[in-house]
């Protein structure tokens, strides 16, 4: 009797020691990035399970090419060259705009936050000028830099200003008076309560707005291309919209929203370490 209450306590014990079983139901409802990679694989797949069911059923095209048609034009446009070609010229744009946004757009809303004046005078042009659309400006950018990059720097720097702009803004007036305060009284002049209270305070507002900025940025610059340029994705797009290539047309817009969803996943991958409180 007593081997056998010895034999159930050891096997007991062996099945409390033994690791749980990973399966698939496990994965799919545990926190983390697997759960997270799966779900989304799942959610693509059944995109394109739609998407192909659809485009057989049309029978056309030219209308709606199948997966497996864009696939092949991808691989067609990578091998010639072209498509590596046309995203250099969009990140080259995106980048030179959105640099261009954020050296204008932070410093000058620290200073706006800071100098109530300044803030008073400033301001209004900037709530005015706020809701054109940057599409609006490519008539204005096309008559004072004509066909090339520059419109597209022109319109991707204002697309990208006004959301880095506004949150730096807010970043800096809600920072708390006492903390201003405190630094007067152990003697902080006025640049250094703009350096290092008013901007660190507000860096994780400025980050938001330079997230929000760099997708707005992404998105201007294919509408500028399919206008003022003669490269890029937004160009490539047109003329194969023009010479009926569909499945080209799908591989520019995926490509462009690959393209974005990475630019955003390697900013909140910087904000790790530029805000390393946020992780906690």
């Amino acid at each position: 009797m007593q081997r056998t209450l010895a034999r159930e306590s050891a096997a007991t014990a062996a099945r409390s020691e033994r690791p749980p079983r990973i399966t698939l139901r496990s994965l799919l409802a545990g926190p983390g990035w697997v759960a997270n990679a799966l779900w989304a694989a799942a959610g693509i797949g059944l995109f394109v399970l739609v998407w192909t069911l659809i485009a057989r059923q049309l029978g056309n095209p030219v209308l709606l090419p199948t997966p497996a048609a864009v696939l092949e034009g991808f691989y067609q446009l990578l091998a010639d060259g072209y498509l590596v070609q046309d995203v250099l010229a969009s990140l080259k744009r995106v980048f030179t705009g959105f640099l261009i946004a954020a050296a204008i757009g932070v410093p000058l809303a620290m200073l706006l936050a800071y100098f109530l004046p300044l803030r008073r005078l400033v301001l209004p042009l900037v709530t005015l000028l706020r809701p054109i659309p940057p599409i609006a400006w490519i008539p204005i950018a096309i008559l004072w830099f004509g066909i090339g990059d520059k419109p597209s720097f022109f319109i991707t720097a204002i697309a990208a200003f006004f959301p880095i702009f506004l949150n730096s803004f807010f970043g800096g007036t809600s920072v708390e008076e006492q903390h201003m305060n405190a630094a007067r009284s152990l003697g902080a002049k006025k640049a250094s309560l703009l350096i290092r209270i008013l901007f660190p305070s507000a860096l994780p507002m400025i980050w938001t707005g330079l997230k929000i900025g760099l997708g707005q940025s992404w998105m201007a610059v294919v509408t500028a291309e399919l206008i003022a340029a003669q490269s890029g994705l937004g160009y490539m797009i047109q003329t194969s919209r023009l010479n009926l290539e569909t499945s080209y047309v799908l591989v520019g817009m995926v490509t462009i929203g690959v393209l974005g969803s990475l630019m955003g996943l390697a900013l909140s991958g910087v904000e790790r370490y530029v805000l390393p409180w946020k992780r906690k």
